[in-house]
């Protein structure tokens, strides 16, 4: 009977280390939304953004290497704020310039540096926190994307390649490999 007790006690222990951590708040704090809302300039602002979430996504890396996961969640939770901030920005600007493209251009280059850094973060990180890191690399590919689709706008139709069946489907005409005797 204290064998079966003790099994039990086991279980819960697994159970709750399988358990995830709760999400990251993504929050912009005050002192980072005053600086942010004093640039005027929409090239200041931006450049101003990008710097903060990189030094939150620093100190989300070095918090991971402290192996002080929670707090490495929480940065990176201020960085995901910090990059959805600027998408949002970036949305209320005229599309069609060569200004707001530049802006994008920078936004797109900077989220393509953090890309690799998140894959080693999410790597290094148990299995708990390591899905909201995977959460926030998957966001900051998702924002790359919208950064590079802003330079194509209206300009771009997609082509379909019809095929003979008509299902939208491609078809492999490749002839099979010849049987030998």
């Amino acid at each position: 009977m204290v064998l079966f007790a003790a099994s039990g006690v086991a279980a819960q222990d697994t159970r709750l280390q399988e358990q995830a951590a709760p999400p990251p708040l993504k929050i912009i704090s005050r002192p980072d939304r005053l600086r942010i809302d004093e640039e005027k300039e929409p090239k200041s602002r931006v450049r101003l953004t990008l710097e903060l979430a990189e030094t939150h996504l620093a100190s989300a890396e070095s918090e991971t290497t402290r192996l002080n996961y929670d707090a490495a969640a929480a940065e990176s939770g201020k960085y995901s704020a910090l990059i959805e901030d600027v998408f949002v920005f970036l949305s209320k600007l005229k599309q069609d310039t060569n200004k707001t493209r530049d802006l994008y251009k920078r936004v797109e280059l900077a989220l393509r540096a953090h890309g690799p850094r998140l894959s080693i973060m999410r790597r290094t990180t148990p299995a708990a926190y390591a899905i909201w890191i995977k959460e926030t690399e998957d966001f900051a590919r998702r924002g790359r994307t919208e950064a590079l689709n802003s330079f194509y706008g209206q300009t771009v139709i997609r082509d379909r390649t019809p095929t003979k069946s008509g299902s939208g489907t491609v078809q492999n005409n490749a002839a099979p490999p010849e049987k030998k005797p």
